[in-house]
């Protein structure tokens, strides 16, 4: 159910503001475009400058527009358990498909921390949980073991993955199985991610590319087929210079100013965040150009 290409959905604002017209226009956008499923409220939502009324207003309307056609794994982490379960409560009570649990930030949990923490939020649920592990911003990195513990429980399912150590897609498969959903956090390495066993990718770049990011996603997890395999590394070609340029500097602002560029959204961010430089649009615009999504 959770695979192929899933996009982490940038949350657009207007003067600061929730823009609700453009966020219902986005989902809609991805419908059309072969997305494979939405995220909404992560970290390419922007979710630690929303507000809690926000939060939840962010994931409702994900799932009262997509009506079920492509599943919806709401963003619910947070480094408070209790706030964590809160979210993720609400998120079931609403319909989401499935919660995207990020690992605690600044708190600095042992592993057995983030056990427990993991453990509390599956207890005060029924929905499938998948583990954001994200040690560049949350400073804490889910060792295997833990993960393994973790799986043992009724509504863990899987992790998305950005260590960006591709060794922990064998590790954790040979831990968990193939059962355990393994989804790629890293655009720039989602082709090697799925070719040692993972289902897909939740996708900064989906946001602007969603047809070649589906098209990707669906060559690079099809197994012993040449042709196909061929074709994903010539999309993974195609898209690595954006996969980079969406990275120059924090995201997701240089992504939503690639949507702005494609009318998609403003490039409004919040503080803490601000718009990218000069240098930075130029080189997300030339990716952009590169990757046929845009005229010269």
């Amino acid at each position: 159910m959770f695979k192929g290409s899933i996009v982490a959905l940038i949350t657009p604002f207007k003067n600061n503001k929730l823009d609700e017209d453009c966020y219902i226009s986005l989902i809609h956008h991805h419908l059309k475009n072969g997305t494979s499923g939405l995220v909404p409220a992560g970290t390419t939502g922007e979710s630690p400058t929303l507000s809690h009324k926000e939060h939840e207003r962010v994931i409702e309307l994900c799932v009262k527009e997509s009506k079920g056609k492509i599943p919806v794994i709401a963003g619910t982490g947070s480094n408070s358990t209790d706030e964590a379960i809160s979210l993720t409560r609400y998120a079931e009570k609403i319909g989401a498909n499935a919660a995207l649990v990020v690992t605690p930030y600044y708190n600095k949990p042992t592993q057995e921390g983030l056990y427990q923490h993991f453990k509390a939020i599956n207890d005060n649920c029924s929905i499938p949980i998948i583990i954001y592990n994200i040690p560049p911003r949350s400073v804490v990195d889910m060792s295997v073991d833990t993960m393994a513990r973790l799986f043992e429980l009724k509504n863990i399912t899987g992790v998305k993955d950005a260590t960006g150590d591709l060794n922990r897609v064998d590790q954790q498969k040979e831990k968990m199985g193939s059962s355990f959903i393994q989804l790629s956090g890293e655009d720039g390495t989602a082709l090697e991610f799925n070719l040692r066993g993972g289902v897909g990718c939740i996708s900064v770049t989906a946001n602007v590319a969603p047809k070649l990011c589906s098209e990707f996603q669906e060559a690079s997890i099809a197994k012993n087929n040449s042709k196909l395999l061929a074709k994903a590394k010539q999309i993974n070609d195609n898209l690595m210079p954006l996969h980079k340029a969406l990275f120059i500097e924090s995201s997701p602002s240089p992504v939503k100013y690639a949507a702005s560029l494609l009318k998609l959204s403003s490039e409004d961010v919040r503080l803490p965040l601000v718009k990218i430089k000069e240098e930075t649009k130029k080189a997300v615009k030339s990716a952009m150009i590169n990757a046929n999504l845009l005229q010269s």
